[in-house]
């Protein structure tokens, strides 16, 4: 009988960074995408600050996040909410998953607040007609260099496009069969988003590249959405003898 040998670690995960007591921002953290990250991180033990527009409707999210968590067996579950601001002034580094249509938006008066900090963008640009999911194009070249452009005294990284919102949300499954592809012009930057992703079971954070690659991670989403509408699933990415 032949059996398959365990995954190994990603090479480039080998920074030794220790990302456990950050807290984590989430802008845009009552929607799906932010809301599972916020609730996989939590679980983790990850410190979690939600933001929104609606402080009010923050808090409710993080109080239902948190009840989740701790209801699926999380020991240290630790959820907040607030508004865009307050997370971002708080977070020691905040993931940005706004819809895109108010990306820019959300992140031009923020540029002060989060000075300095890593900022994780996982917006994509992708709409939908009668032939499925498409990619629009961003004048900077992707959403992660407009946000780089909007921040320019932060460290901008482009991170997590390619996690289902559904899978994350689903804790029937406890780990997560996918790689975040990390891409980002600071190294000290990329290698703490890759521990990040590591701290989430099943996943693991591979370096794919300088922000000029963004553009070409954050289409692929649109690619799985046509993979998950033909075969009906939840697809992620892995990468190969990494």
């Amino acid at each position: 009988m032949t059996t398959t040998p365990p995954r190994p670690a990603a090479r480039t995960d080998r920074s030794g960074v220790d990302v456990g007591r950050l807290t984590v921002g989430v802008l845009g953290g009552t929607g799906p995408q932010g809301r599972g990250l916020a609730l996989r991180l939590a679980l983790a033990g990850q410190p979690v600050a939600l933001g929104s527009r609606d402080a009010d409707r923050a808090g409710e999210v993080a109080a239902g996040v948190a009840a989740r968590g701790r209801a699926a067996g999380g020991t240290d579950v630790r959820v907040t909410g607030g508004s865009n601001l307050e997370v971002a002034r708080g977070a020691d580094l905040v993931v940005v998953a706004v819809p895109h249509s108010g990306h820019a938006d959300t992140l031009a008066p923020l540029a002060d607040a989060l000075a300095g900090k890593v900022v994780v963008d996982c917006v994509v640009p992708m709409a939908f007609d009668a032939r499925g999911a498409y990619v629009l194009d961003v004048p900077e070249g992707s959403v992660t260099e407009q946000a780089a452009a909007l921040l320019p005294a932060s460290s901008v990284v482009g991170a997590f496009h390619h996690l289902s919102a559904v899978i994350l949300e689903d804790l029937s499954h406890p780990t997560i069969d996918a790689d975040v592809m990390v891409v980002g012009d600071d190294r000290s930057a990329t290698d703490t988003v890759q521990a990040l992703a590591g701290r989430l079971p099943g996943v693991r954070g591979v370096y794919a590249g300088r922000l000029r690659n963004a553009r070409q991670v954050e289409a692929l989403t649109a690619n799985l959405v046509s993979v998950n509408r033909r075969y009906k699933v939840h697809a992620g990415v892995r990468v190969t003898d990494v």
